[in-house]
């Protein structure tokens, strides 16, 4: 099975980010988006806007940007589409948040989205689809190749972490705190083809692993396999979706400076020779939990000792590695700004620190709406 992937000579971004919809006054989820999605929908090819986007539930919409070249192009773009789709709401007296889970929503009263494509998700994979009251973040970054997407994909395993720790917002689930930095990553994961990618060996190890799920009647098409990065070859990118939604565009801003960075990085040091081998399977496997569990307190392992190191240490390693790639895509601002955004705390703390005040978890949801209103996590 040959699988055709687009070329892309920078390395281009695209950013895809879910919401939560909700009534303000209670805090509780609405099943909207069918009206919402439709209203906007009206004068667009097939009555759809192109740039906001139906998910499996109701009360869920998913607003995507073009292709952009760097990271303050990405947010100005979301923060047009995000506008819209907050004027529709605000017209049925709703409001927005985004966050890796509503802190009480009940994914049992939410109504699934009308679609062949959904009903078929849920028949087929019943309670763990049922349960995906979940949104994430989803960066798309261009690549030259598909060699090189895959290289990328196994040495990307390295520093997910850093990329779920920055983006963890998931505390609580159905009104109970679950005592992880992002419980979504662990809900999402039970999907049979979602978590952590097979390390694969090049290109064509990719076609037959494909071939094999879609032959096997697994799959129907390669837009079934949800891993935490993977490779899009009808975009020419690598997508990074182990991510939360991240309260602030500022935050989706930042993780897009790294992640084109770090992907533009290491296609340099592809094409230099100089990309070593990925990291362990076992290790990659250890500390996508340690992040998801203990978030900026995580430890993470780095080497075949066990020898472990604070990610905070490594993320600043990292930013400062990637200073000088940043700097030629016009991203320097945005990627230091992830220390800055470690420094005050992800989502998943903010969230916690009110009902350490005494607040409850409807001030925690009216804490998320001004939030993404004011685009500053605080």
């Amino acid at each position: 099975m040959q699988i055709p992937f687009t070329t892309n000579a920078f390395p281009t971004v695209g950013v895809e980010l879910e919401l939560h919809v909700i009534d303000p006054v209670t805090g509780n989820l609405a099943n909207a988006a069918v009206d919402i999605l439709g209203e906007l929908g009206r004068g667009h090819p097939d009555n759809e806007h192109p740039k906001a986007k139906h998910e499996l539930f109701q009360s869920t919409i998913e607003i995507i940007t073009g292709v952009c070249r760097t990271p303050a192009e990405a947010r100005s773009d979301l923060e047009s589409t995000l506008a819209e789709v907050r004027a529709a709401a605000q017209e049925r007296g709703l409001s927005l948040i985004s966050a890796g889970t509503h802190p009480f929503g009940l994914a049992r009263d939410q109504l699934v989205t009308p679609s062949s494509r959904y009903a078929a998700l849920v028949e087929e994979m019943q309670w763990t689809a049922r349960r995906l009251l979940i949104c994430g973040t989803h960066i798309h970054v261009g690549v030259r190749s598909g060699e090189h997407a895959i290289a990328i994909v196994n040495e990307l395993q390295r520093h997910l972490p850093l990329f779920l720790i920055l983006s963890s917002s998931s505390p609580y689930l159905e009104a109970e705190d679950t005592g992880m930095a992002s419980c979504r990553s662990k809900v999402f994961e039970a999907l049979p083809t979602a978590g952590l990618p097979p390390q694969l060996r090049d290109w064509n190890d990719f076609e037959m692993f494909m071939e094999t799920l879609i032959h096997s009647g697994c799959i129907s098409s390669i837009r079934e396999v949800w891993w935490d990065v993977r490779p899009h070859p009808d975009f020419g990118t690598v997508e990074l979706r182990m991510c939360d939604a991240t309260p602030t565009l500022r935050e989706v801003t930042a993780l897009t400076a790294l992640a084109q960075s770090l992907v533009a990085h290491l296609s340099e040091k592809i094409d230099a020779g100089e990309l070593g081998p990925p990291p362990r399977e076992w290790s990659v496997r250890e500390n996508r939990w340690l992040a998801a569990r203990h978030g900026i307190d995580a430890e993470l392992i780095v080497d075949d000792r066990g020898r472990r190191v604070p990610a905070r240490d490594l993320l600043e390693k990292l930013v400062h590695d990637l200073a000088p790639t940043a700097g030629r895509l016009g991203a320097a601002a945005e990627l230091a700004d992830t220390l800055e955004l470690w420094s005050i705390g992800p989502g998943y703390l903010r969230q916690r620190r009110i009902t350490e005040a005494g607040g409850s978890l409807e001030d925690i949801v009216a804490d998320l709406a001004r939030q993404l209103d004011s685009g500053e996590p605080a």
